[in-house]
C-alpha cells in the first residue's frame, strides 16, 4: 500500500487538530471544575499559592528547573490562576495589555543583528585584491 505525501500530511494535520480540540476541551472542563470548587469554598487563595509553590518545589527536586522562582514570581503565577478561576475578565484584559506592553518594550530595546550583503562586483574586486583569480571565493564577515 502506498500513501502520498499530501495524504500523509492531511492525516497528520487532522490528528493535530483533533488533539488541539481535545486539549481545549480539557482546559474548559478543568476551568469549570475549579470555578465550582472555588465558589463552594473548597479552594482558597492561599491553597492556590501553596500549590504553585509545591509545584515549583517538585520541579526543582526533579531537576526540571535550576532554582525556585522568587516569591514575587510565585505570587504572580498564583494571582493569574486566581483571576482565571474567578473569571475576572477586566483584570485579565488589563494583565494581558501590560504583558503585551512589556514584550513590545523589550523587543524595541533589543538590538537586531545587521547583515549587509555586498554586490557581486565588490566581492570579485576583493578576490582580485587578495590575489585569487576565478575559482576560490572568500567569505567576508
Amino acid at each position: 500500500m502506498q500513501i502520498g505525501l499530501d495524504e500523509l500530511l492531511s492525516m497528520l494535520l487532522a490528528r493535530v487538530d483533533g488533539m488541539a480540540m481535545d486539549s481545549e476541551n480539557q482546559k474548559s472542563r478543568f476551568n469549570i471544575m475549579f470555578r465550582i470548587l472555588y465558589k463552594k469554598g473548597l479552594i482558597s487563595d492561599q491553597d492556590v499559592l501553596d500549590s504553585v509553590k509545591e509545584e515549583h518545589r517538585t520541579l526543582k527536586e526533579l531537576g526540571m528547573i535550576e532554582q525556585m522562582p522568587s516569591q514575587e514570581a510565585l505570587d504572580t503565577v498564583a494571582r493569574g490562576i486566581l483571576l482565571w478561576i474567578k473569571s475576572d475578565t477586566d483584570a485579565i484584559k488589563k494583565t494581558m495589555e501590560e504583558y503585551e506592553k512589556r514584550v513590545s518594550d523589550a523587543m524595541a530595546k533589543q538590538q537586531k543583528p545587521k547583515i549587509d550583503v555586498a554586490p557581486a562586483a565588490v566581492l570579485s574586486q576583493l578576490d582580485r585584491l587578495g590575489g585569487q583569480q576565478g575559482g576560490g571565493k572568500k567569505l567576508i564577515i
